[in-house]
């Protein structure tokens, strides 16, 4: 899933790990140890509704199904959410982590053998797919139809693999987050979006772009960790199923995703 490291993302990195290095961990009351002292905090790469996007209404400035998953899960530890805006290559490839500026990294990163060389994931929590978005009006209905003309995917994303290995006679343009490459879809800089089901299914709604196709990619996500931090990933996959017995998780999922 999703997105390369722009130079901003690069400079608000450097700067946080001035501020939060792994010196400074501490121990939490449920005895998972914290990059910061009280506070659960996640990477995560926004904006990527319905996952996660900015919203000032709550104590964090961000929401989303991710969040509120992450939330949880802090709740659970005892813990206070607190995110850390980062750029998506450097939460999946555990660079984030590594240098300590978060916790965990929760941003619709889909589990794959790749990942799991630098970073450790949790039980699945969500199954997804890609899919083709299109203007209402356009004549594109499939991959093919797409010969010459130009897909919108965001760098480093399970869609731009997709695409690049099932779209050959395509120009596949890359973008840095789903905010600028939908604005260049509706600009008719690109033809089509390939991208989650979950995110484009958002921007079908008012009727002006729909959903053509759809690719069962067998995807799921996962929440990241630190390579070998063994005593976080057994806490957080303890509260997911926590998540689930209690019936929590069904209730964000229906907040976000209907039943």
């Amino acid at each position: 899933m999703k997105r390369i490291l722009s130079p901003l993302a690069v400079a608000a990195l450097a700067l946080s790990l001035a501020a939060c290095g792994s010196d400074d961990d501490s121990t939490s009351a449920s005895g998972v140890k914290t990059v910061q002292d009280g506070k659960l905090t996640i990477c995560t790469d926004a904006p990527f509704a319905p996952f996660e996007y900015e919203d000032a209404s709550t104590p964090t400035g961000f929401t989303g199904f991710d969040i509120d998953i992450a939330t949880a899960i802090a709740d659970d530890l005892e813990l206070e959410l607190a995110v850390a805006p980062t750029g998506f290559d450097a939460v999946q490839s555990g660079t984030a982590l590594n240098a300590g500026q978060c916790d965990m990294g929760a941003s619709a990163i889909t589990i794959n053998e790749d990942r799991k060389a630098t970073i450790d994931f949790s039980d699945p929590y969500l199954d997804s797919e890609q899919s083709l978005l299109v203007p209402a009006d356009s004549d594109v209905k499939t991959l093919a139809d797409l010969k010459g003309k130009k897909i919108g995917t965001m760098g480093t994303s399970t869609g731009e693999k997709y695409a690049t290995a099932n779209a050959k006679d395509a120009d596949i343009v890359s973008f840095p987050d789903d905010g600028k490459m939908f604005q260049a879809l509706k600009a008719k800089q690109v033809d089509a979006l390939l991208q989650d089901i979950e995110v484009n299914a958002l921007h079908q709604t008012d009727g002006t772009f729909t959903i053509v196709e759809t690719y069962p990619t067998g995807e799921s996500y996962g929440l990241a960790v630190k390579k070998g931090n063994t005593e976080l990933l057994e806490a957080v996959n303890e509260s997911l199923q926590g998540l689930r017995d209690s019936k929590k998780y069904d209730e964000i999922h229906a907040e976000y995703f209907g039943s």
